[in-house]
């Protein structure tokens, strides 16, 4: 792949190209929700895993699998259920006919994986998903197997159906580098909707780009260099939701019971990279860190009892904090 660029300028550029070919041939079948697909992509590049939050019936797992489809990868979605085991999603052993225990894969081994309302699963099945998140690999039996590279998790979560649910603990959803919010189309997007998914109208996509090619644009981002100022603005944004400590703001510690950990800094510098990366700039800046910040602090920051009695919600917190 890295042969087709003599430079990594030329590599970047590339990308941002990619990137626009994405985003036009998603939209054949995704209607709106381009911040959506914007934040979706970004995780991609950047090798981490996104939570989608919505209410049902705005075509999550659609978006999911168009976006598996356009990027010819192989895509497999699990429904979370209270009854779900561990090894329903990372499979089991079986004896075949000749006696042997034999590795049966289960749906984990995919490069992008849907799991939908996460938060429906006993905390051992969500465990093991979490694991396999992080180590990118599975342990059955007492023996490691690699899961596929690249590999990708989506997760959803409904969050008006609270009844008989999961919460996901706070250090586990710290494994997700974007929190997703999905919101209702707008009226003329939802026009568009009805009308293609109510006749014979059927989008035919062409892939984009194979697994061998977005891990070179993984590689790369890594390699794009950064300023220090903008390095500074990433950890001094994180260190700045920690209430109780030196650089935390009044509205923080008046309002905040938990911040963001060190990995949201990282998430912070990686996502800005990929933002600047797929705008067509060769480094990041602090707008760039802005776009993202949001979808990357929501889910790390905890708000107090004050917090919710005032109806103060985590992404006005965040707007201060910008």
């Amino acid at each position: 792949m890295s042969q087709e660029y003599t430079s990594d300028v030329q590599a970047v550029e590339g990308l941002a190209k990619a990137y626009e070919d994405l985003k036009s041939e998603i939209s054949k079948v995704i209607i709106g929700q381009d911040k959506v697909v914007k934040s979706v992509l970004i995780s991609l590049f950047s090798n981490g895993h996104s939570l989608l939050v919505g209410v049902p019936g705005l075509a999550k797992t659609l978006l999911v699998s168009t976006i598996s489809e356009v990027l010819d990868l192989e895509f497999k979605r699990i429904q979370f259920t209270p009854d779900l085991m561990p090894s329903d999603i990372t499979g089991s052993e079986v004896l075949d006919e000749s006696r042997r225990f034999k590795f049966n894969k289960g749906p984990l081994f995919a490069n992008i994986v849907l799991a939908d309302e996460i938060n429906r699963t006993p905390p051992k099945t969500q465990a093991a998903l979490l694991e396999a998140m992080q180590e990118r690999s599975v342990t059955v039996a007492g023996q490691r197997f690699l899961l596929p590279q690249p590999f990708f998790v989506l997760a959803t979560q409904n969050p008006i159906e609270q009844e008989g649910t999961y919460p996901l603990p706070e250090a586990q959803l710290d494994r997700f580098m974007f929190n997703i919010q999905l919101t209702y189309p707008s009226y003329q997007e939802e026009l568009t909707v009805v009308k293609n998914t109510t006749s014979q109208h059927k989008a035919d996509l062409e892939h984009i780009l194979r697994a061998d090619e977005i891990l070179f644009f993984q590689q790369l981002i890594r390699k794009i260099p950064v300023s220090e100022n903008v390095l500074e603005y990433c950890v001094s944004l994180a260190s700045k939701t920690r209430p109780g400590t030196e650089r935390a703001t009044d509205m923080v510690n008046n309002y905040i019971s938990w911040g963001a950990g060190p990995r949201a800094s990282q998430y912070l510098l990686l996502g800005a990279k990929c933002h600047a990366a797929i705008s067509g700039k060769f480094s990041p800046d602090i707008e760039d860190v802005k776009v993202i910040a949001s979808d990357i602090l929501r889910h790390r920051i905890v708000r107090n009892y004050k917090a919710e009695a005032e109806g103060l919600d985590e992404d006005q917190i965040i707007d201060a904090l910008l």
